[in-house]
């Protein structure tokens, strides 16, 4: 017997056409942000003072006049969503998220973090977040490819990305860099306790090795390997502070007393040998 259903109230559909619009629209809110990182909003009102009023972005960013109500409609999306704040009298000034937006502010050394927002709303992104339905109908064999490959027949952070787009391939990378410079500074600070008896850790799909170099400069007496595929280390000088390894951690993974795993790391369908590591640090 088919459950019965409750028809909705007349106040009940009228919530649910306006959450329906809302949710459909919700994707505009990430295209304010990158619209606001691609014109240099943040730091614009960052040079002004730290606080900007409509006309004086329109002047400052040298926009066409005609256009000035619809930088309003960015702008008041914008401290909606708190990527800035905003006064009665239409004055914004940065919050913490959009602080990190602007160019030349430094964080643990490194500086703005727009790279990230333009890598997850770039179009070979947002392609296959459209393909997601054809990705649950296809039938294809284990093992299953990600909706980004099944879209583009290339993974982000591999060789098949570089031949795809080489300019998005290298902002993923930006994106994983500019977040491992900020991120690791916290967790040098905060959460020191991970790090105690340690003498020796493999940062596994290290990158340039900034994380391992900011655990060495924090803890000295811990020896680092910076593990990742060959494409990648071989970018990277070697600086003498961290022991860089070319290589797949499918494979093999130098030994060490405890492995660092980034969110990164994809399911491979290379055969994984495990190794004798006794701590592993998400």
């Amino acid at each position: 017997m088919a459950a019965h259903m409750t028809v909705p109230t007349d106040a009940q559909l009228i919530k649910a056409q306006a959450d329906l619009q809302r949710h459909s629209l919700t994707y505009l809110t990430s295209m304010a942000l990158r619209c606001a990182i691609e014109l240099g909003i943040p730091t614009a009102i960052h040079r002004l003072g730290g606080t900007a009023s409509s006309p004086d972005l329109m002047a400052a960013l040298s926009l066409p006049p005609p256009k000035e109500p619809f930088l309003g409609r960015v702008l008041r999306l914008l401290a909606k969503s708190d990527a800035l704040a905003c006064t009665d009298a239409g004055i914004y000034s940065l919050t913490p998220l959009s602080y990190i937006l602007v160019d030349g502010v430094l964080i643990d050394g490194e500086a703005r973090q727009i790279a990230f927002p333009l890598a997850v709303t770039s179009r070979s992104h947002m392609e296959s977040g459209l393909g997601l339905a054809d990705w649950f109908k296809n039938d294809r064999a284990l093992p299953v490819p990600s909706p980004f490959e099944h879209v583009h027949a290339a993974a982000p952070f591999d060789e098949s990305m570089t031949l795809l787009d080489h300019e998005t391939d290298k902002l993923f990378y930006e994106a994983l860099a500019a977040h491992d410079h900020m991120g690791i500074g916290t967790v040098v600070r905060e959460c020191r306790g991970l790090f105690n008896g340690l003498e020796s850790l493999t940062d596994c799909c290290g990158g340039d090795g900034t994380t391992a170099r900011a655990i060495v400069k924090a803890f000295p007496h811990i020896k680092c390997n910076v593990l990742d595929l060959p494409q990648v280390i071989e970018k990277v000088p070697s600086d003498g502070v961290v022991n860089y390894v070319a290589g797949d951690l499918f494979h093999t993974v130098p030994p060490a007393q405890a492995v660092m795993l980034k969110q990164r790391v994809r399911v491979s369908s290379s055969l994984y040998t495990p190794c004798p590591i006794p701590k592993v640090l998400l």
